[in-house]
C-alpha cells in the first residue's frame, strides 16, 4: 500500500481514452457541427413585414443588399435582402406598389422577376 496512492500514472493510461469515451466524444461533436448548420440556414429563413414605412426603413438599413420584386395576378411581393433575413412585404394595390418602387433607396439594386 506504500507506493499506490490511488492515482494512475500517465503512462498507465490516465490519459487514454476508452472506446466509450472517444465515440461520445465524436457524437458530441458531429451533433456540434449539425447545429451549427442547422442555426447557420435558420438565420436565412424570411421575415414576413407588413407596413410599406416599415419596409422602407429596412431598406434602407446598411446591411440592405437587394430588393426584388416579384408581381403576381394578385399581388405584388417586394423582397429584400439583408444581412441576417430575407423581408418579404406583400402589396396588394397596383398603385402602391408602383409608388413603393419609386421610393425604394436609388443605391439599392432592383430587379423584377
Amino acid at each position: 500500500m506504500e507506493g499506490n496512492t490511488g492515482k494512475r500514472k500517465r503512462s498507465e493510461g490516465f490519459y487514454k481514452l476508452s472506446h466509450y469515451t472517444k465515440t461520445r466524444v465524436v457524437s458530441c461533436v458531429a451533433l456540434f457541427v449539425t447545429l451549427s448548420l442547422y442555426s447557420s440556414s435558420i438565420f436565412k429563413m424570411p421575415r414576413q413585414i407588413h407596413e410599406i414605412k416599415d419596409f422602407l426603413l429596412t431598406a434602407r438599413r446598411k446591411d440592405a443588399r437587394s430588393v426584388k420584386i416579384k408581381r403576381s395576378k394578385d399581388v405584388v411581393k417586394f423582397k429584400v435582402r439583408c444581412s441576417k433575413y430575407l423581408y418579404t412585404l406583400c402589396v396588394f394595390d397596383p398603385e402602391k406598389a408602383d409608388k413603393l418602387k419609386q421610393s425604394l433607396p436609388p443605391g439599392l439594386s432592383v430587379q423584377d422577376l
